[in-house]
């Protein structure tokens, strides 16, 4: 069967054209039955996604970073519970890529269970696998069920499914095309056993409960259509399903008519690919509006790269629905309709549509540039408009830093598995009225939770020291980003422990502010080997003191401190070793901080969120520091001197273009870029 190319899979996104007889079925529904029976759709959704993060074993999953979604017959998604929007985008594509190929040979029959994590067929990238379920009645197929999320392990070259120094998709592990694993309701023990084991998988028990729990969240999803079939008949679950498929449509073109017409751009870097440092355009966004179109052109952004940083076109469309479902299309029916009106324009042999045999395991990290784009080229967009101004925010975080911890457990078992806390507690960009949330979630699943820090010490052997508000994270504005988080991890339980980290935003965040915001701060990677921190704790030293900034300023504990670049090859560490700070960052900020409101910021002092430096240095506030008390006329002044200054730094923007087009990084970190300064390729490059 065929690899897809970009231009088939971005078809397969679009909805099938409706048949005659699925207008007919609309046309039976009855006034408010779509309005009921929609609210039917989500109520068991969620059911089958309680059902799912209730019986899965990957911390992904337990955190809810995943989704349960319902399809049409045709395989479009008409509704689904997030989780994360990310994975909607590509069901359509797998479960039609089935429809066209696999009628006759094996066919699709009731009972089937069908399984796929290759980004070559329509995937994210190959931790993120589905699992996907015809629904029949009366002989006819009627519907689809599907159920995604990331498990960690896949047997790839580095732990955690996701390695930094994947040069091309074949060291990635496991990537499997749309293949049936399961028939007559029940797995099939020779392909579960290939899949399980004929890839080296680190963590095997993970892989294999984690498809039995996808089986369990859509085989739900089946019996309650096929309930509701045989209650209310074949016609009204048809019309059902097509009307959420109108509804999202029409929305979406409603919205998107009442914005103005122009083109907006935004432009993002990244400073590192893989584990390599280095400055890559990973998004040069160009957004159209016209009428009720949108055209998204990813033209400029950099070269495909060597390793493992580049993300597929639906990868990249899946990372921007992520702020789409967040702020635009909140209240919208999930699925692939509402991009019925978008248009989206990919540039071949590009990190974000790179050839076939590019690895693409850590899509992610090179999407955090469209992810981030998207917010700023709809602020501009929005901001003017009476409905959706108010959903013009800064950026999140979206800095997606991932860590994994891997080997034999405490209880004697293989593990690699990802930790959610950091990634689920990033911080949210500025809003229009008011701060972004700290610590609010993954910006891939704001509906994600935190593990309970208990969860991960008694899973894996790891003991965390501390969990706090990262002070100084957030981007500063008059409405501030959220603040991120630090913990403090020491190997624990067992002689010796394997940890990788998946990152960029060392030096240069991706994410940028809207309307004279900060961005939110870049990460560092921190490990102290040889640490005498467990002899410390057992003699309980007094000044053995955990909180974050205290603990790096003073250093409490000996060893060999490193300062390294925050994305990190596999590494082992000994018991009692501290392998690394785990930062979240924050979110970017939105408006001039010099707006921001004096009390505001004494209240984030009050929180320990920011610093006095910055209260003082960055918004210009004067305050008694022992009762955190405002000097309102200093504070005046003291702004207005600062504004002052602003204009005797500024320049007229064609004398600072001048000067600027001169300038050029150094030759050294322009291994990833392409050409200067317009990113095309230099060298094709060469895969083993």
């Amino acid at each position: 069967m065929p690899i897809l190319a970009t231009e088939e899979k971005l078809d397969m996104l679009k909805v099938a054209p409706a048949t005659d007889y699925e207008l007919e079925c609309v046309g039976k529904l009855k006034p408010r039955d779509y309005e009921v029976y929609l609210e039917w759709s989500n109520n068991v959704l969620d059911e089958a996604m309680e059902i799912f993060t209730r019986s899965g074993r990957a911390m992904m999953l337990i955190s809810g970073d995943c989704i349960v979604s319902l399809l049409s017959a045709q395989g479009d998604v008409a509704n689904a519970s997030c989780g994360s929007y990310l994975h909607q985008v590509i069901q359509p594509i797998i479960t039609k890529y089935i429809l066209k190929y696999y009628q006759e040979n094996p066919g699709i029959k009731e009972g089937d269970i069908w399984f796929s994590n290759d980004a070559l067929y329509g995937g994210i990238h190959n931790p993120d696998e589905v699992a996907l379920m015809p629904i029949f009645y009366e002989g006819e197929l009627i519907a689809w069920a599907g159920a995604l999320v990331h498990t960690t392990e896949t047997g790839a070259c580095e732990p955690g499914g996701m390695p930094v120094t994947s040069k091309s998709r074949f060291e990635e592990g496991m990537n499997f095309p749309p293949i049936k694993i399961g028939e007559n309701f029940r797995l099939r023990d020779d392909l579960m056993e290939v899949i399980v084991n004929a890839y080296g998988m680190r963590h095997p028990r993970m892989l294999s409960i984690d498809i039995r729990a996808r089986g369990a969240a859509i085989d739900r999803v089946r019996t309650r259509l096929q309930r509701l079939a045989k209650e209310k008949g074949k016609d009204f679950v048809v019309g059902l399903i097509r009307k959420m498929l109108m509804v999202a449509e029409e929305g979406a073109r409603r919205k998107i008519m009442s914005w103005p017409d122009g083109k907006y751009r935004s432009v993002h870097f990244g400073d590192a690919v893989g584990f390599q440092e280095g400055l890559v355009r990973s998004c040069y966004m160009t957004l159209t509006k016209k009428g009720d179109k949108l055209t998204f052109d990813w033209t400029g952004s950099s070269p495909e790269t060597p390793l493992s940083y580049n993300s597929h076109s639906q990868s990249t469309i899946g990372h921007a629905s992520n702020f789409m479902y967040e702020y635009i299309f909140h209240d919208l029916p999930i699925g692939n309709a509402t991009f019925q009106p978008i248009d989206w324009v990919f540039p071949p042999n590009s990190c974000i549509n790179p050839s076939e045999r590019a690895a693409t395991s850590c899509s992610v990290m090179i999407a955090t540039g469209t992810m981030s784009a998207m917010h700023n080229v709809f602020g501009k967009m929005i901001y003017c408009t009476d409905e959706m101004w108010m959903q013009a925010g800064a950026s999140n975080a979206n800095a997606g830093n991932a860590l994994v911890l891997a080997g034999l457990s405490q209880w004697g078992a293989p593990f690699a598995d990802m930790f959610a806390y950091q990634i689920n507690s990033e911080g949210q960009g500025g809003l229009p009225q008011w701060d972004g949330g700290n610590a609010f979630g993954f910006p891939w699943c704001i509906f994600g939770r935190c593990p309970e820090i208990e969860y991960h010490e008694v899973e894996y052997p790891l003991l965390i020291l501390s969990s706090q508000h990262w002070k100084d994270s957030c981007g500063f504005g008059k409405f501030r980003g959220g603040s991120g988080t630090a913990q403090i991890w020491v190997a624990y339980h067992v002689p010796m422990v394997f940890f990788m980290s998946i990152a960029d935003n060392v030096r240069l965040p991706t994410a940028q502010p809207l309307f004279g915001g900060y961005a939110p701060c870049a990460v560092v990677g921190i490990s102290v080997r040889n640490a005498d921190i467990l002899e410390k704790l057992a003699r309980g030293d007094k000044d053995l003191v955990f909180d974050f900034q205290s603990f790096l300023a003073n250093k409490p504990v000996k060893g060999d401190w490193t300062n390294e670049f925050y994305a990190r090859t596999t590494t082992a560490f000994n018991k009692g070793d501290i392998i690394t700070i785990a930062f979240s960052t924050g979110g970017a900020g939105f408006g001039d901080p010099l707006q921001r409101n004096p009390e505001l910021v004494m209240n984030d002092l009050r929180d320990q969120l920011i610093s006095d430096w910055v209260s003082s240095n960055v918004y210009k506030v004067v305050y008694d520091p022992a009762r955190l008390r405002v000097d309102y006329e200093k504070t005046d002044e003291l702004r207005r001197q600062e504004r002052e200054e602003r204009k005797k730094r500024g320049r007229p923007y064609a004398e600072f273009e001048k000067e600027w087009s001169l300038k050029k990084p150094p030759e050294e970190i322009l291994g990833f870029y392409g050409s200067w300064p317009d990113a095309k390729v230099v060298t094709p490059i060469f895969r083993p």
